[in-house]
């Protein structure tokens, strides 16, 4: 019984951190493009 909730509780952290690695990736390229990250779009953007 144990074993379910274990995977699936690893599946949401798993699941979770890949979350927060596509905003800190969206984040980073935004700052390379010289914009500013806010509210989750990229403001100020120059091309």
């Amino acid at each position: 019984m144990f074993r379910p909730i274990r995977t699936l509780v690893f599946m949401s952290l798993v699941f979770l951190a890949g979350i927060v690695f596509e905003r800190y990736q969206h984040t980073q390229r935004c700052v390379a493009a010289q914009g500013i990250a806010q509210d989750g779009l990229c403001r100020g953007l120059r091309r």
